[in-house]
Order: C-alpha cells, then structure tokens, then sequence
C-alpha cells in the first residue's frame, strides 16, 4: 500500500473521533484577526514595541505596526491587547506523543495540554506508525494542536544490526516522510557513520543520545544536529561523577559553534528521572497533574507509575547525584554565555513532565542555571524557528511568519513565570481565549476523576 494511502486511511479513521471531542471557542483558521493596542514581545530583540496592532490572515502575520497605522478590515475580530504582551509560541523540541496503544481520546488530550500552554510546535522524538497520521491532523489545523514535526523510529543497539542496516533504515524512514532520524544509545561507529553518510545523502537530519562506542566529538564529526540532554558532553568532560574542569568548557563551545550544532538540556526530566532527585511525595503534589491519568489508561506513562518509578530511582548517593546535577548547570550556562544555539525541551511525557506544563517547569530550571528571561524564551521560540527555517518560517512576531501566538497579562521579559499568565493561545491563526483554554482542562481533568 502506498504511503499516502496508509496515512491517509489512518487519518480518515480517527478524524470522526477528533472532530466530535473538538474543544468549543476555537476561532476558525480563516478568520482575520485583529491584537489592538498590544506590547509585542516579537523575539527579534529583548525590546517590547508598545502600542501595536498585529493583524492576522489566514493563518500567518499579515501586518504590523503602531495602533492606528494596521488597517483593520471591519469583518476583523478584534481581541483587546491593552495591558497584555504577544510573544511568539514555545517549541517543546524533545517531545513525545503516547504510543500505538492509547485511545484517540488520549492522543487528543495530548496535543491539546502542548496548545493550551502556548506549545505551539512540537519536534517528536520517538517514531511510531500513528504519528504519520497525527501529524497529518495536528498540522492541517483538524485538531487545536502544535505543528509536528516527528523523528522516526529510533536507531539503537537493537534495531540495528550491520551498517548496511543502518543505510537502508536511513533511506526508508526518508521515504516514509519522517522529519528526521533518531539516535539511542548502543550503535557501533561503522553503524553509526553509516547512518550518517547515508543522512547526508538522502538530505535527512539527524539527533538524539550520544551513543558511548561514538562519542561526542565524532558524532559532532559526523554531523549530528542536536545533543538532546546535553548527552554525551559531561562524558566527554569526564564530568559525570566528578568535579567539572571549568577550563575546558571555551573548548567544547567552540566545537559545537563550528559545527553548527544545538543542545536540547531537559534539565529537569534529567535531574528527576534519571539522577533521582526529588521526593516522591512533593512531586506527587505538583497542580498539573489533575490533567494526567493517574491509573488505568491503556499506552499511556501514568502518575501512579511515575511514583513508584520515583521510589525507586533514589540515588544511593545524594552528594553525588547533587554533583552530577550541579554540572550540568554549570554546562548550561557556559554554553548560553557562549552563544551556543540552546532548545527548549524536556522529553515530556516522562517521570513527572505533563505535555505542556513540563515547559514551565524547564524554563524555572534554566534559569536557576543562570540564564535571563530573554535567553530562556529565545530558545523556545526565535532558535527553534531558525532550526525548522527550510520547512516554515515562524519563532518571531513578523509580517509573513507562521501565527504562533501568546498574550500573556504580564511581561515574560521580566519573569518567565509570567508565561504561564495567559489571556489565550494562537495556533496557526487559530485563537482560543484562557477561559475557553481553562474549560477544556476542567474537561480533561474530570475526565481523570481529580478533584481540587
């Protein structure tokens, strides 16, 4: 069967599912909508342009400019920006989506918990066949939900067995559509180089894990795009379960400038599912977790799960593990200071990371390493935009470019908890206001029995 006809059969099943559980207050995509009197957060500078009208028009930024310079066409909904801030949408750029398993219920729940924390684009990190189909939703606007843009099927110690293996899978997963290839843990190097010669000729890119035969500075040799979970870095520092050499950090910056290559930190899933730190019981509590299954949801990471996980993840030394996470503050904030490009991600849904929420909590972690507002923000928005330039354009408010949208009713500048101060979400020229958002997530909510 060819491969749009699979997808789309795929989509066709699921699209009267979708539809019928469509939150309510979504403006429609065609709509010219109006932000009048706004301050613009637009992510070209750290400069808020007060008093603007930005004008949208099926889909993407049509004008821009001081209140009374926009023509507003009379048919245009106008959404009142006085005393509120419009800034470009966040990228979650190591996300995942639940597996083949999870009811349709369940995927749109998903996506729809990215939108409603302004997660206006999502890079999916782990293949699985009803993504194809998802993203073929999400992305023509038939669900309120970010742009995908999805890895394929992981390349690791078990799904590969030769070189040759490893070429075809390259060639396949290009042909199937995917956005790009995903590296785990266990390739040899002859696998690993093979992936990537083929990557390089069939125009495909490629990220993830640092796989230990490889290394970090071959696989930055070999042309690897993003280090997700600053993987393999702190190894190449010898800086896992020792003091980090801070001398050696201008060395490591400028191997990554020349490649033009990226992290991905995930701070806070690494500090918490892998490192172990964090009581369980406090964790527990954490307010956004009424929006996830606690039990019993088929495909799908439950909280229940997640704290028995946590129980058993406790580090036998907590110096220790305070020192590894230690390190990769220190990481972060030589990287940032150095310019290098940083991506915002924290590989939710895992240990304690809802879809969307989990951004919030990054973004407090980045900056107790020591990054300003300005620095977090530019890297889930104008960065991301530049990584994903050949396919879109959008992570600046600019005439032309994608409708991704926050208004928040506070300065994001100032503090980047004030992102989670929201007036509404726009996705792809799509307006959804915070009440209607909230109604949603009381839907959600009650539909995992919580209770305040």
């Amino acid at each position: 069967m060819a491969r749009g006809l699979r997808i789309g059969l795929a989509s066709a099943m699921a699209l009267g599912a979708i539809q019928a559980g469509m939150p309510r207050g979504i403006a429609a995509q065609d709509t010219t909508i109006a932000f009048v009197n706004v301050s613009v957060v637009s992510m070209r500078s750290d400069a808020v342009d007060r008093g603007q009208t930005v004008l949208v028009r099926n889909g993407r930024i049509a004008a821009i400019g001081p209140q009374g310079a926009v023509d507003v066409p009379a048919a245009a909904r106008r959404i009142d920006g006085t005393g509120k801030f419009l800034m470009p949408g966040l990228a979650e750029m190591h996300g995942h989506t639940v597996s083949t398993v999870a009811s349709a219920r369940a995927e749109i729940d998903m996506m729809f918990l990215y939108a409603a924390n302004g997660v206006t684009t999502v890079r999916g990190m782990l293949g699985l066949p009803r993504q194809l189909a998802l993203r073929e939703l999400t992305n023509s606007g038939a669900i309120f939900a970010p742009t995908l843009y999805l890895a394929g099927p992981s390349f690791n110690g078990n799904t590969v067995t030769s070189p040759e293996h490893a070429a075809l899978r390259v060639r396949y997963q290009k042909e199937q559509g995917w956005d790009l290839l995903k590296i785990h843990p266990g390739l040899s190097v002859p696998q690993y180089d093979a992936m990537a010669k083929a990557a390089s000729e069939v125009g495909i890119r490629f990220g993830g894990h640092v796989p230990a035969a490889v290394g970090f500075e071959h696989a930055l040799e070999m042309g690897q795009e993003t280090f997700d979970h600053l993987d393999g870095i702190l190894e190449y520092l010898d800086a896992v379960d020792k003091p980090l050499d801070r001398s050696r950090l201008p060395a490591v910056v400028r191997m990554l400038q020349d490649a033009d290559a990226a992290v991905v930190p995930t701070m806070v899933l690494w500090e918490v599912g892998v490192i172990g730190l964090g009581d369980p019981d406090t964790l527990s509590q954490f307010s956004e977790l009424r929006y996830w299954p606690r039990a019993d949801e088929p495909g799908v990471p439950t909280t229940d799960g997640w704290i028995q996980a946590m129980r058993n993840r406790q580090p036998a030394n907590s110096a220790q593990a305070e020192l590894h996470a230690g390190n990769r503050r220190i990481l972060l904030k030589a990287l940032s200071d150095g310019g290098v490009t940083i991506l915002m991600g924290t590989d939710s849904p895992q240990i304690f990371s809802v879809p969307g929420f989990s951004l919030h909590r990054e973004m407090q972690a980045m900056a107790r390493a020591g990054m300003s507002p300005y620095e977090i923000l530019v890297s889930g928005t104008r960065n991301v935009g530049e990584y994903f330039q050949r396919e879109d354009s959008f992570g600046t408010i600019a005439v032309s470019k994608r409708a991704d949208l926050i208004l928040l009713n506070s300065n994001p500048l100032e503090d980047v908890e004030n992102v989670a101060d929201r007036a509404g979400v726009m996705v792809r020229g799509r307006w959804m206001a915070e009440e209607a958002i909230q109604a949603e997530l009381e839907r959600i909510a009650q539909r995992f029995g919580a209770t305040e």
